[in-house]
């Protein structure tokens, strides 16, 4: 399944070995057990890197 947080494109997939999803943007990888958790989840972590690249 692919998404949009702003212009960036997230692939979210079920993973095979565990429960839940995985979302993959950016050189990021987050784990949720729902894909709206993986999804809120890589929505965190983006915010967390652009803060990092603005200071």
């Amino acid at each position: 399944m692919e998404y949009k947080i702003g212009h960036l494109k997230v692939e979210i997939f079920k993973i095979k070995n565990r429960e839940g999803f995985a979302a993959v943007c950016y050189d990021h990888l987050t784990e949720g057990k729902t894909v709206q958790e993986a999804y809120q989840r890589m929505e965190k972590a983006l915010r967390r890197s652009s803060k990092k690249e603005n200071v």
